[in-house]
């Protein structure tokens, strides 16, 4: 017999994704018929990675299906909000499906700023469903090196006293 330690932070988040499927299946079915529920068309929300250096803040959307031109950017009052729409393709007839796990719809992903960026310098970008996001930091916010001289310390200085010679440190 095997000797397993226990997690409470696994059976957790077991909890956690059990409840999430819970209220995410009765969610959708009640917004679509009874016996459509195989075909809902319920938003997505597109997983995002956040990260910087020490010039710049990156996003990185996945949002793969979806035409760059419908993807909408703004920068408003530092909140940087990502808007875009995955359409079903209506060519295709709803009784040939076996099973639908893609989601479709609209999503709208909103982001607040730190006032480190400048909200001036975003660049965006769009490949193999990736949107990468390049914003820019201010001047003031970039790190600055600091140059150390060896011998006095900044708040030393050196004092004359009475006699020729004879230096104090105060």
């Amino acid at each position: 017999m095997a000797i397993t330690r226990w997690d409470p932070y696994r059976e957790l988040s077991s909890l956690q994704n059990h409840l999430s499927r819970l209220f995410q299946d009765s969610y959708s079915s009640t917004q679509t018929g009874p016996g459509d529920d195989f075909l809902t068309t319920s938003g997505f929300v597109p997983p995002v990675d956040v990260y910087e250096d020490e010039h710049n803040v990156f996003l990185r959307a996945e949002v793969p299906g979806i035409d760059p031109n419908d993807l909408d950017v703004k920068v408003e009052n530092n909140v940087l909000t990502i808007r875009g729409e995955r359409k079903w393709n209506k060519e295709e007839k709803e009784e040939n499906f076996h099973r639908v796990e893609r989601r479709y719809g609209s999503f709208s992903r909103s982001f607040t700023l730190p006032n480190t960026v400048n909200t001036d310098d975003v660049k965006a970008s769009y490949d193999n469903g990736i949107l990468e996001l390049k914003l820019g930091k201010r001047a003031e916010a970039k790190p600055k090196q600091i140059k150390v001289s060896a011998g006095t310390s900044p708040g030393q200085k050196t004092i004359e006293a009475g006699k020729k010679g004879q230096t104090q440190a105060a």
